[in-house]
């Protein structure tokens, strides 16, 4: 998969693209990528991309020749590459939205400035609009990195293990379960038993419930029919690590804040979790 990002910012991506897995998919082979300025199409001496609104109003709107031409150019080089708008008029982006995009084979992912971007750009060149959520950002690199990372990883041979893409939050329709490593008892919290046991049968159990259960909590928009029957099997002596309230310090504005959070354990609890409170 090839990715070129359209930005007036190109030395931003140089950290994020070239570290921790993504990196390895660069060195891989599996992901190609480079950047290309708006300004390096710019006719005047000035290299200006950008110019007042029509109908006045604050901020600058980026010019859509000097964004057209880029994009062409990069889409040029790149047979059936599709066009991505980093905008918060987009559709929230989704990991079956990333799902989707790991089987293109190019990408175009456009940044907006300033105030935005001229809509007769928007209509004339980009196919899909994506937008990381319902909050400001100075600009659409940051948001348009986080789109490469997720679906960098689910290119072919780029994770170590392939089943951890499919067994992540959300992969599977709903969050993922807790996860422990050692050691085994930390502040005076254990583990779950099943999950040391050895018995893979019962881990698996343990993990659907626990996923069911979290989705439940924190996610009930994601939650299925298949979660709610999952979550009321829950076995008190069993999970009770999730349907247990725990109680835990959370550092806040350099104060420590007292936050209880609480595991449903009947399915029409009101409350997943109380306010937090200064202790």
């Amino acid at each position: 998969m090839r990715v070129t990002f359209v930005s007036l910012f190109p030395e931003y991506f140089v950290g994020p693209m070239t570290t921790s897995v993504v990196g390895r998919a660069v060195a891989s082979g599996a992901l190609a990528w480079d950047a290309v300025s708006p300004r390096d199409f710019a006719v005047d001496r000035h290299r200006t991309v950008d110019d007042t609104p029509f109908g006045g109003g604050a901020g600058m709107v980026m010019r859509a020749p000097e964004l057209a031409a880029a994009t062409r150019w990069a889409r040029s080089r790149m047979s059936g590459a599709r066009v991505a708008l980093m905008s918060p008029q987009g559709a929230r982006f989704e990991q079956r939205h990333a799902e989707l995009l790991a089987r293109e084979e190019g990408l175009v992912i456009v940044c907006g400035r300033y105030e935005g971007v001229d809509e007769r750009f928007v209509e004339a060149c980009v196919d899909i609009e994506i937008s990381l959520g319902d909050f400001v950002l100075t600009g659409g690199e940051p948001a348009a990195v986080c789109v490469v990372d997720a679906v960098a990883r689910l290119l072919p041979g780029v994770l170590g293990n392939a089943a951890s893409s499919v067994e992540e939050s959300f992969s599977c329709g709903g969050l993922e379960h807790p996860q422990f490593t050692r050691p085994s008892a930390w502040e005076g919290v254990e583990v779950p038993a099943v999950l040391r046991g050895g018995d893979h049968g019962a881990v698996a159990r343990w993990r659907a419930r626990a996923s069911a259960l979290r989705t439940l909590e924190r996610r009930p928009d994601l939650a299925t029919d298949e979660h709610r029957e999952l979550a009321a099997r829950a076995v008190p002596t069993v999970d009770s690590w999730l349907v247990a309230p725990r109680q835990i310090e959370v550092p806040v504005d350099g104060a420590s804040r007292s936050c209880i959070l609480r595991r449903p354990d009947t399915l029409d609890s009101p409350e997943s979790s109380a306010p937090l409170e200064k202790s």
